[in-house]
């Protein structure tokens, strides 16, 4: 049986002020001549759907059209909420879809139910596991602690449970929206750290033929069987030297697992340039990036004057300007978003209490209460988005 597996379509987001929705709407046409060009069987798409709970109407019906026409060409897809997505608006509609071969999988209560497929080898069952919130979802999967490892863990444990009660060589695919370790980050990811853990062991998904994740926007292989399709698109400027695909992933007979990357369109090329401003301006080495999404980063010493109106002019697709001096006390300028960069919620709480402290550290029981303060106001900013 053959899949293509996609995530973290992220429809309606912007690239620095930047309207995605063409680029967007090319991707969706290259995945539906995918599917038919390559005879897939199967569409997986592993979460983040949409940029956030309300998306704008543009990326409904972007997604709409999206539905129908791989509706009509009568291969099934699966889909499957994920952390930007509100799970409830997606999944409105989601019984009535399901005739048309389009499975929604929102509601958590249901990670043990899965979608049957069969092929000439014959069944195989493919799980939905949505965003799993911790503490929102903890009672639902009866886990043992409110973690991204015991609740995904629970509802492993429905997948595996149905599994076992399945015909003797049923194959299985599960759909995850989850940062597993050994995968790799960029910086257009929402932060999912709960108890100070952001990441859940590979070998969580033991037990199924093929686990296809979403969240990390980088295409990546964790082991042969857990993978990460990445984004079709790039978010951010850290994905500059991201090679954006789909997998298309073969399941024989005995379960063997065979995948292919297949590329996904580039609307334009990203690069980060860094130097002095009139290296930057001046050094023909760099021709080759006039035409991309730029992001400069200037080491002069001083800011020079109107940087931006400069080199615009050779790059005029420019969108981002960073100051970031080699040497000297204008390092103090670099922006506060810079300063944070990379840095988690709890990073960041901890060294504003060291800052205001004149350098004496959080010891760890003020590290745990911050921990705690930081994953309630998680739980009831989730629990705001649902409601909306």
């Amino acid at each position: 049986m053959r899949f293509l597996h996609t995530s973290d379509w992220h429809l309606g987001r912007s690239f620095h002020r930047v309207n995605l929705l063409t680029a967007q709407r090319t991707f969706l046409d290259h995945l539906v001549e995918t599917v038919r060009a390559r005879e897939v069987d199967a569409v997986l798409v592993a979460g983040d759907v949409y940029d956030r709970a309300v998306p704008p109407l543009a990326a409904v019906e972007l997604f709409d059209e999206a539905l129908h026409r791989l509706a009509e060409l009568g291969v099934p897809t699966v889909m499957i909420s994920g952390n930007h997505d509100s799970a409830r608006r997606l999944g409105v509609g989601a019984g009535l879809m399901e005739r048309a071969g389009i499975h929604l999988r929102t509601d958590p209560a249901g990670c043990g139910t899965p979608v049957l497929l069969s092929d000439a080898h014959g069944p195989v069952a493919l799980y939905g596991l949505p965003y799993l919130e911790p503490a929102m979802v903890r009672d639902t999967l009866g886990a043992q602690r409110a973690d991204h490892a015991a609740v995904l863990g629970a509802a492993m444990d429905r997948v595996r449970a149905d599994l076992a009660e399945r015909p003797a060589g049923t194959r299985s695919v599960v759909l995850a929206h989850a940062f597993v370790t050994g995968g790799t980050a960029s910086d257009s990811e929402r932060d999912i750290t709960v108890g100070g853990v952001a990441s859940v062991p590979a070998g969580v998904f033991d037990g199924v033929d093929y686990a296809a994740l979403g969240h990390l926007h980088g295409c990546q292989t964790v082991t042969e069987r857990v993978r990460y399709s990445g984004s079709p698109l790039a978010y951010s400027f850290s994905e500059a030297d991201h090679r954006k695909t789909s997998w298309l992933v073969e399941l024989d007979g005995t379960g063997a697992v065979h995948a292919e990357r297949v590329d996904a369109p580039v609307p334009r090329a990203l690069a980060r340039i860094r130097g002095p401003l009139e290296r930057l301006l001046d050094d023909p080495a760099l021709a080759r990036h006039e035409e991309s999404w730029v992001e400069a980063t200037l080491t002069d010493a001083a800011r020079p004057h109107e940087p931006m109106a400069r080199l615009v002019k050779r790059y005029p697709h420019i969108l981002s300007l960073v100051f970031d001096p080699d040497e000297g006390p204008a390092r103090s300028l670099a922006s506060y978003a810079q300063r944070l960069r990379g840095r988690s919620d709890q990073e960041i709480a901890e060294d504003f209490v060291e800052h205001v402290r004149s350098g004496r550290a959080a010891d760890e029981r003020e590290r745990a209460e911050l921990r705690s303060a930081i994953d309630e106001v998680r739980a009831e900013d989730m629990t705001a988005e649902v409601a909306r």
